[in-house]
């Protein structure tokens, strides 16, 4: 009988990968999905159940019904800026949502969770390479809610025997390169696409935000991890998980990245080389709550896990995502 995996925000850009790695992997993914920023064409590898994460009459419907063995939490809201502006919003809609979705998972039964977390947990932490003992100091809501999540499945844990595995990472880009699957979010906030949509002329021009940063050429620098290395992963994590590699009641934490951060204008010079096209830009000011540098080790995750990101350069990222820009995309 094949194993069932809870996946919530499935139909989103990382969760609709993370469906097809499970599959690949002899799992039966089933999304849990609002569809308040995913795509129900982007559900194509099991069930779809549409729902909300503070419905609890909802969620013990879908977990009696499939029976899942784990779940793989990617629901969230995400918007640096916008949890700036309305921290309110990302207390309840990532804190509040979470809390109903565990305490679901324990009235089914289900000990095993697996939870899609962030590096924005850790703050800002210039020329340090993070990893899982660094100091979180969140600066913004998006961050400081995502750390919250983590300390509730810590405390669930003692209290009721949960078993969690932890994800910490930064920029994810690229897209399946079968291109069944792709990123496609409206509006669009992440730096590949909005370079791909300036170059293609969806857009008059990509927008630097900062461009006086203390780093080699004024602009932060993020690290960047390819969506199908970042949730296989995941599937590593919960094969390590299931196979009883983690106590019952405990957690174990993975930072997943390169070790290697880029500049904006490195990420719009490989772009620039990969499609062979410029790239129109203009420069604005900062944003509120943004790091200078932030870059993430994985020793732990290729130690513990076996996790290899072969596909995490900028020249594959900007790849896959180019074919993705030009052939796939959801239509409302």
């Amino acid at each position: 009988m094949t194993d069932t995996v809870l996946v919530t925000g499935g139909a989103g850009y990382i969760g609709s990968h993370a469906c097809k790695a499970l599959r690949a992997a002899g799992f039966q993914p089933v999304t849990y999905d609002n569809l308040c920023t995913g795509w129900q064409q982007a559900v194509k590898f099991g069930p779809f159940e549409q729902g909300d994460l503070m419905d609890r009459a909802r969620l013990d419907e879908v977990f009696a019904r499939h029976r899942p063995v784990a779940v793989m939490h990617f629901a969230a809201l995400s918007q640096v800026g916008e949890a700036m502006r309305e921290p309110g919003k990302y207390w309840r809609g990532n804190v509040g949502a979470s809390l109903s979705l565990i305490e679901a998972t324990l009235a089914a039964g289900v000990r095993n969770f697996v939870f899609s977390s962030t590096c924005a947990t850790y703050g800002d932490h210039d020329g340090v390479v993070l990893d899982e003992n660094t100091a979180q100091t969140p600066l913004n809501a998006y961050g400081a809610s995502k750390r919250a999540i983590e300390d509730m499945l810590r405390d669930f844990g003692a209290s009721d025997g949960l078993r969690s595995v932890i994800f910490r990472y930064f920029n994810v880009a690229g897209a399946d390169p079968d291109g069944e699957v792709g990123e496609f979010h409206q509006p669009e906030t992440h730096l590949i696409p909005l370079i791909l949509d300036a170059i293609d002329g969806k857009r008059p021009a990509l927008t630097i935000h900062g461009t006086d940063y203390p780093t080699h050429d004024g602009t932060c620098i993020r690290d960047y991890v390819h969506v199908m290395d970042l949730v296989e992963a995941h599937v590593l994590g919960l094969k390590y998980m299931l196979d009883g590699k983690v106590a019952d009641g405990k957690q174990e934490v993975f930072c997943l990245g390169t070790g290697n951060g880029f500049s904006v204008r490195e990420v719009i010079d490989h772009s620039r080389h990969v499609t062979n096209r410029p790239v129109p830009v203009t420069e604005g000011p900062r944003r509120g709550g943004d790091a200078v540098k932030l870059v993430s080790g994985s020793e732990k995750a290729v130690r513990m896990l076996g996790w290899n990101p072969a596909r995490s350069t900028l020249p594959q990222m900007i790849s896959d995502a180019w074919r993705w820009h030009q052939n796939g995309g959801y239509e409302a």
